[in-house]
């Protein structure tokens, strides 16, 4: 088991060796010179060229990949272009309203979405189980900024339930923090429910006819006891993986609903890098991402090693 939980840590240094490669790429991939950007739409040649030299860009592809990297190894992200503030501080700046959402969208996912997958696989080919199918396809279907927006229009504007927009950092009390993450984590969590009912009833639906269920039928163990006790756990391995591939959908969703909803936070921070192309704060982002996903996937490969016996090397 050690061994196995060896190989997977090691395999991340070259997946986050060519992420990082692709993130610095994106400076010479992306349409538009930085240095004309910022020197704006009046600045000579000349104005542009000492830009260029301020910022390194004149220097050869690997030196300038070589320094950046050297800078990542001391946990230097870079300095934003148009702030003039490091990407670091501007991370540190933005990430609680967007860790706030991630969390509240994945708990409230989870407790909606794996029950539901239970029910429609205990009462598949039912009304029930159609019913929870069709909302898992309307959850597929229907865009993160659509849902918000309606979302947005009837329970803000209409009837005045909870606040259109905005963000109330969490020390200021639970319930305002709450109350302002309610609609987007409804709306970010949509496509995220759809995705694990789905899973957790294909799954269920194959593990209710093995022979230990029909076992523990025989003995007359509870249908409750059945499905959640007996089937829910050995159907966990898979619900477990769609649940860490579904952060990938938290991430970009959550650039769409902090857009929607207005919440100051690393989605809206990447709006704004990509509209003005702050390049260093998207590379910073990106690569952020990029780590979280890994690291996710990690964790998952590492669950598996408790809740599969078959890995025991």
């Amino acid at each position: 088991m050690f061994v196995y939980i060896a190989r997977r840590i090691l395999a991340t240094i070259p997946v986050m060796a060519v992420v990082a490669l692709f993130v610095f790429s994106l400076l010479y991939i992306a349409p538009g010179d930085p240095a004309a950007v910022i020197a704006g739409d009046q600045a000579s040649p000349a104005d542009v060229e000492k830009i260029r030299q301020s910022l390194g860009l004149d220097r050869p592809f690997l030196v300038q990949f070589g320094d950046w990297v050297w800078r990542l190894v001391h946990f230097d992200l870079g300095t934003s272009i148009f702030t003039g503030l490091p990407v670091t501080q501007l991370i540190a700046q933005r990430i609680e309203p967007t860790l706030s959402l991630m969390i509240v969208t994945l708990i409230l996912a989870v407790a909606i979405a794996v029950p539901l997958g239970v029910v429609a696989a205990w009462k598949s080919g039912t009304l029930i189980d159609r019913a929870i199918m069709a909302f898992a396809v309307f959850g597929f279907s229907v865009p993160v900024f659509v849902v918000g927006y309606l979302l947005a229009y009837l329970f803000a504007l209409e009837l005045e339930w909870l606040p259109v927009q905005g963000y109330t950092p969490i020390a200021q009390g639970l319930w305002p923090w709450f109350e302002n993450l309610i609609l987007p984590a409804i709306a970010l969590g949509c496509v995220y429910v759809a995705l694990i009912a789905r899973i957790t009833r294909a799954t269920m639906l194959e593990v209710l006819q093995q022979d230990y269920v029909r076992t523990a039928r025989a003995k007359g163990v509870g249908q409750g006891g059945i499905l959640f006790l007996h089937a829910l756990k050995n159907a966990a391995v898979p619900i477990v993986t769609v649940i860490g591939i579904g952060i990938a959908l938290l991430i970009g969703g959550a650039v769409v609903t902090e857009s929607v909803f207005a919440i100051p936070g690393l989605g809206r921070l990447t709006v704004d890098a990509i509209l003005r192309r702050d390049y260093p704060v998207i590379q910073g982002l990106v690569l952020l991402f990029s780590f979280v996903y890994v690291l996710v996937n990690l964790a998952i490969d590492l669950v598996y090693t408790l809740v599969d016996p078959r890995i025991r090397y």
